[in-house]
């Protein structure tokens, strides 16, 4: 059995230092209450640029670079020491933590941006990146394309998982991706909620024969820093709750264990436990004896793309 905990706080809203320890006090408390899996939303660190669904076309170009500088300035670079306080964190509490983050590209411009997940194992060390294959609507004004060299499934201990940035989980191959190297955790971190989101999560669920963790960016006005470019003109000083949450987790099969978590800020916890998986797998193994390899072959190109390459 695993315990795993959501985490929908929000950050330090775009201030990459604080939100990285905030997390790791995060990490700390839900060990405390047992978990062993510690899951955060997407684009947790430093923030989700919530703004991009507000800005005018055309009309806040200014305003649009002066918010992106702000991020860029406090996105994560993978090959420096700034996430090791949440990977201290893991090692101390001996957890695995699956954390939402903006990546800042080192190998190539230094400027691109990704929205990405990483794995950090409980030894402290990064098992795993996840760049999001493609961002959706205007997020392509922010972050870069991912690639397949993402879309894979880690043993960790406790039990293999995988993840899926919010709309990835609508794409049927990225999915299969997944249920073909034995998923048995389904961490999916979004920005996305509602009864539609859940009902997503819960054919996830059945379709693969796993567990589906939804982590959700649960995002209020007053979580805004004060000095945030033309905060009131876009969050409206009535706007209470800016994304509500909806964090989840679905049992194979479907049905819902813990949450929805909405308009709520907290920790959601629940109990995995993973001989359920091979019993959903029985009557339906969609990468299994259900697949048909004789009629459907997939092919993952799991290179990591460069536009350069140095000999």
């Amino acid at each position: 059995m695993t315990k795993i905990a959501i985490v929908q706080h929000p950050p330090r809203f775009l201030d990459r230092t604080e939100t990285i320890h905030l997390a790791a006090k995060y990490v700390g408390e839900a060990a405390g209450q047992g978990a062993g899996l510690v899951v955060f939303p997407e684009a947790f660190i430093p923030g989700y640029p919530s703004w991009i669904w507000r800005l005018r076309p055309g009309g806040d170009w200014g305003l649009s670079e002066e918010l992106h500088a702000r991020l860029l300035k406090n996105a994560v670079t993978l090959d420096s020491d700034e996430l090791l306080p949440l990977q201290q964190a893991a090692r101390e509490n001996e957890v695995t933590v699956v954390c939402g983050i903006n990546e800042k590209d080192s190998a190539a411009s230094r400027s691109t941006l990704y929205n990405s997940v990483v794995v950090i194992g409980d030894d402290g060390g990064i098992l795993h990146r996840h760049r999001k294959l493609m961002p959706t609507n205007p997020e392509r004004m922010v972050w870069g394309f991912g690639d397949g060299s993402g879309l894979k499934v880690i043993d960790t201990v406790g039990g293999r998982i995988g993840a899926l940035v919010c709309w990835e989980n609508y794409m049927p191959l990225a999915r299969y991706a997944m249920y073909a190297q034995g998923i048995e955790i389904y961490i999916a971190p979004t920005y996305d909620s509602g009864d539609g989101w859940i009902g997503t999560l819960q054919h996830i669920a059945r379709e693969g024969g796993c567990w589906v963790a939804g982590a959700g960016v649960a995002l209020r006005s007053q979580d805004l820093p004060d000095d945030l470019p033309e905060r009131e003109r876009l969050f409206s000083e009535g706007e209470d709750w800016i994304n509500p949450g909806d964090s989840i987790v679905v049992a194979p099969g479907g049905d819902i264990v813990a949450g929805p978590l909405r308009n709520e800020q907290g920790i959601l916890y629940a109990d995995l436990y993973l001989d359920r998986v091979g019993i959903a797998r029985r009557a339906f193994d969609v990468a299994g004896h259900y697949s048909r390899p004789d009629v459907f072959t997939l092919h993952v190109d799991t290179q990591e793309k460069r536009s350069i390459a140095f000999d």
